[in-house]
């Protein structure tokens, strides 16, 4: 009888989020999938997980993704984590669960963490209807993704470095207008948390001010949002 995979999310910074059911499932299976063993060691220790851990990340998703589902054809239960997060969400994930589903394996995904949902949710833009769209291509067709998300109607949701946030900014204010209401969201569950709010030209100034550390989540309103301005030091900061 075949085994199934588990998708497993883990927390985006606080370890409090961890979920009672996912540590279950990552104690009962007979191997955890993680994007970095090194990284994902530290919360293996928090909550006594002691299952072995084999890397599965983008560099190897298609060379492993078949021989992991050959162990799961033939009955080992396998748990699929990233760094941070739900699997499949700008992490790897899909390739696997892709060969999963052409092998009628059966498929389990955890509800849990996930940074842009909470980054929404607190940006005050509208969050009904909504374009999740990660990292933005680095280079080749990035001006053309940009200007198809400043011409869509919903708001829509960018993942970006902390390095690269000024530039990223100054292309959507190109492309938006820089009026364009937006919030840009920092370190999600952590410590140092904060959401900035604004318009697109209120950001830049902002964060040319203020340098920005950790993961980055940029929200910006659609084409049709008139949500009323924000000055940019109406910001929340959870500590």
């Amino acid at each position: 009888m075949a085994g199934k995979l588990y998708i497993v999310p883990t927390p985006v910074g606080n370890m409090a989020d961890m979920t009672p059911r996912a540590v279950e499932v990552l104690r009962s299976v007979s191997l955890i999938l993680a994007e970095d063993t090194r990284t994902s060691a530290p919360l293996m220790q928090r909550f006594d997980i002691t299952t072995p851990m084999s890397s599965h990340h983008k560099f190897n998703e298609h060379d492993t993704s078949a021989a992991v589902v050959d162990r799961i054809e033939a009955g080992d239960d396998i748990a699929l984590i990233s760094d941070a997060g739900t699997p499949g969400i700008s992490d790897p994930g899909f390739m696997l669960s892709r060969e999963c589903r052409r092998r009628d394996i059966e498929v389990v995904t955890l509800p849990g963490p996930t940074a842009f949902v909470p980054a929404l949710v607190d940006s005050g833009l509208p969050c009904d209807r909504f374009v999740f769209e990660g990292f933005l291509p680095p280079k080749k067709g990035r001006s053309s993704r940009i200007a198809a998300l400043a011409d869509d109607p919903r708001t829509f949701i960018v993942y970006e470095s902390p390095l690269r946030l000024i530039k990223t900014l100054e292309q959507l204010a190109e492309a938006c207008g820089p009026e364009r209401p937006a919030s840009v969201s920092r370190e999600i569950s952590k410590l140092h948390e904060t959401t900035i709010r604004g318009s697109l030209a209120e950001l830049i100034a902002y964060f040319s001010i203020n340098i920005p550390r950790g993961e980055i989540v940029i929200i910006v309103g659609g084409k049709s949002d008139s949500a009323p301005k924000v000055h940019k030091n109406k910001y929340r900061n959870d500590e």
